[in-house]
């Protein structure tokens, strides 16, 4: 997809205040992306979010180059965080269109807990919610979050996951399986 538009607007920082979670996910207090993610990382609300197009393959995205943990390696369509006072809702139709300049309806999957570190540098320690949706749009990644992307099957995609395993992040290692069960094969029976 090297020919789609690409935008480089700021969409984040590492002041952003964060909605910092118990192990039931209800809200304790807040602490900037960047503090939630040094050393071991702080437990905070996450989301992941997998759009697919109607052929039922999925958006990938190679993160950005610039980004602090796991640069350059491939993701789910779109990740991010609530900020603080905002809802799931709104957050994860804000960063689709921020991040990808998509607008699409969402379902909600599940929520699940993991914790991975990055070299020294830091860790994810998040409350993800995890959505799925479709689109035919054209996405327009933004080039401050993402370094690259393209439709895979999912067939494909295990393929590649199998055969290098370091190439994607952790959590998308962790919720690939089971978006493929809950949502691929339900939506298009892949």
């Amino acid at each position: 997809m090297s020919n789609a538009p690409m935008r480089d607007e700021v969409v984040s920082s590492g002041s952003e205040q964060l909605i910092l979670v118990d192990e039931n996910d209800r809200e304790i207090g807040v602490s900037s992306k960047t503090d939630c993610h040094l050393g071991d990382g702080v437990l905070h609300r996450a989301f992941s979010l997998f759009i697919f197009n109607d052929a039922g393959e999925l958006l990938l995205q190679r993160r950005s180059s610039h980004k602090p943990l796991w640069p350059m390696f491939w993701s789910n369509s779109c990740c991010s965080h609530p900020r603080e006072g905002e809802s799931m809702e709104h957050a994860v139709d804000r960063r689709l269109e921020q991040e990808l300049g998509l607008s699409t309806d969402l379902t909600f999957l599940y929520k699940f807990v993991y914790h991975a570190p990055y070299l020294d540098i830091g860790a994810e320690h998040e409350f993800c919610w995890v959505y799925a949706g479709q689109s035919s749009d054209v996405p327009h990644a933004n080039v401050n979050e993402v370094d690259e992307m393209r439709y895979i099957s999912p067939m494909q995609l295990d393929q590649e996951m199998e055969q290098d395993p370091d190439s994607f992040t952790p959590w998308f290692k962790l919720e690939w399986a089971r978006v493929r069960e809950l949502y691929v094969r339900e939506q298009f029976g892949l």
